[in-house]
């Protein structure tokens, strides 16, 4: 059952409700057996994204093209749920629905979008989004990676970093920069000359994703793989604001899961004849928990609604993401004490979520960089260059 102790549900339309349980129900029954044995192998869970496909939600609030239009709240409520089963494989859907598909569907031709929305709605060709390089992370505006014209061509040379679904790509949008002041996106093709990938290993969080480092040596593309309309930093700004808030949902989604698992096992695990769920300490971490998600539940949803109003602003997004964060750490840090031994253990997924919400902790920005976007906003002075 979904933790909704405020009765939260009442505000979802029926679309909305129907898009969260059909989620859930998917999880229940496809990931939540098999999630752990991905993570454990840091194996790419190809089957289930072919299952995932028959979920129509790939393309998210996208309009036309094969893709459900769905309102940003039934988008953050999906992420959220498949989190809530496995946080590798929702990033590297949300990689390629909510980064790869939204950036060719703001910034891209009609012609561009015709040639791969439909095909990656069904999740027939999958995309990346590579933006982050080895030497910016926090400062990405500063990238290096480069975009010349040659002739009716344009070649492409740098590098990137920490780029899901990168290696196994149909699609790879890549942001180079023009010139001081001028950027653009384009769209990369598998087995294009030049692109090269190095999955990333070593991770003891999100190890089912793949990502990868990305070498781009001198990568000719034609003219009409130029996404049309991405020519300055606002348009890449605007597709990671929109990612933040998404984050937020994520971390929604790790922090229910280890509630939902934390007071399961408290309802069934019997010490000194008892249900744990009988001890005076353990209801009350169990209600600091409830409350956090709550608290969590209602900040995801009313940033949502703000999300297509000319109100929404990058500091609303990276105060939900901030915030969501840091109380979803807290939340998969009080399941894990409570699950005691048991919760290091696969089996449990606690531990899998404490693991993967390290992740989520420093994705589209760390809790530093958040607080300064706010701190921008509120103060009018910025910090941070």
């Amino acid at each position: 059952m979904v933790p909704d102790f405020f009765h939260i549900d009442d505000l979802l339309t029926e679309e909305e409700r129907a898009v969260r349980l059909r989620v859930r129900a998917f999880c229940d029954r496809e990931v939540l057996p098999v999630a752990g044995q991905y993570w454990e192998r840091a194996e790419m869970p190809v089957e289930l994204l072919a299952k995932l496909a028959d979920l129509k939600l790939a393309g998210g609030s996208i309009k036309g093209y094969g893709c459900p239009g769905l309102s940003p709240t039934a988008v953050g409520l999906a992420a959220a749920e498949l989190t809530r089963g496995d946080g590798s494989l929702n990033t590297i859907f949300g990689v390629h629905s909510w980064l790869a598909m939204a950036t060719i569907d703001r910034c891209g031709s009609e012609a561009q979008k015709d040639r791969w929305l439909p095909a990656m709605a069904r999740l027939e060709k999958i995309g990346a989004f590579a933006m982050t390089e080895p030497e910016h992370g926090s400062d990405v505006v500063l990238f290096e990676t480069s975009a010349r014209r040659d002739g009716e061509d344009w070649v492409l040379h740098g590098a990137k970093k920490w780029i899901g679904n990168a290696s196994i790509a149909d699609v790879v949008i890549v942001w180079a920069r023009l010139n001081a002041n001028q950027v653009g996106a384009f769209l990369v093709e598998k087995g294009t000359p030049g692109f090269h990938t190095k999955v990333i290993t070593g991770k003891v969080s999100q190890r089912a994703v793949l990502q990868a480092e990305i070498t781009l040596d001198n990568v000719r593309v034609p003219g009409s793989h130029r996404l049309a309309h991405a020519n300055t930093f606002n348009d890449f700004t605007h597709i990671l604001t929109n990612s933040r808030c998404l984050v937020a949902w994520i971390a929604l989604g790790h922090a229910m899961a280890c509630y939902e698992h934390a007071l399961a096992y408290a309802q069934k695990r019997v010490q000194f004849r008892k249900s744990i769920a009988h001890f005076q300490l353990v209801q009350q971490k169990l209600a600091r928990m409830l409350a956090e998600v709550t608290s969590m539940q209602l900040l995801c949803l009313r940033m949502s609604q703000l999300m297509d109003s000319p109100r929404m602003t990058a500091g609303i997004a990276a105060m939900a993401k901030m915030q969501a964060c840091l109380k979803a750490r807290q939340v998969v840090a009080d399941a894990r004490d409570l699950l005691g031994g048991n919760g290091i253990l696969l089996d449990y997924h606690v531990a899998k979520h404490q693991a993967d919400m390290e992740g989520i902790f420093t994705l589209e920005g760390t809790d530093h960089m958040q607080s300064l976007i706010v701190g921008r906003e509120i103060t009018g002075v910025q910090a941070f260059l």
